[in-house]
């Protein structure tokens, strides 16, 4: 069984709040290049020559899907790779389409934590920073697609980059296992 959490802090230092895991999930765009928020701090801690040309190698990916990298300088963290996730720019104007696609990127992702045999993977909040999803929609998604998808990870980690984020993410997990 998949243990999931909430943890407040850097998703780059989890070992700072006392968490390890063997890959982390980056709010990717579609194209695979650096940006900014969770994004720059992934390339930065990284190396980002390194990963920019891992990710130029793998030609991009699709919203709602997931690739993986090694993690290059993270490795010494205890971070193997690096998963790439793609979620959708918000569009009020089509949110079930929206959250259709954000769910995809959820659960593409843990599947490419699986196909890369890692038993532990830590999430953002994906699509909230420039993307523009609305905070707790997302971490309604995010909370009922990681508790409910069925995987072979003894461990999933929900990160909240401050104590706010981190309660709303709790909120969400414990109505999504409530509903189980």
């Amino acid at each position: 069984m998949t243990t999931v959490s909430v943890v407040v802090g850097d998703l780059t230092r989890l070992e700072d709040v006392g968490v390890s895991v063997e890959a982390i999930v980056n709010a990717a765009n579609s194209e695979l290049r650096p940006g900014g928020g969770v994004c720059g701090a992934i390339f930065a801690a990284a190396g980002r020559s390194d990963l920019e040309e891992a990710c130029s190698a793998l030609g991009g990916c699709r919203v709602g899907g997931a690739v993986s990298t090694p993690s290059f300088q993270l490795r010494a963290r205890g971070i193997r790779f690096i998963i790439h996730a793609v979620g959708p720019v918000w569009d009020p104007l089509d949110p079930e389409e929206c959250d259709e696609q954000l769910a995809a990127a959820y659960r593409s992702a843990l599947g490419e934590a699986e196909r890369r045999e890692v038993a532990s993977v830590a999430f953002p909040a994906l699509s909230t920073g420039i993307f523009g999803y609305p905070i707790d929609r997302a971490d309604s998604i995010a909370a009922r697609v990681v508790a409910t998808t069925p995987t072979r990870l003894d461990r999933v980690v929900l990160v909240g980059f401050d104590a706010s984020r981190g309660a709303g993410l709790r909120r969400a997990l414990e109505r999504a296992q409530s509903s189980d």
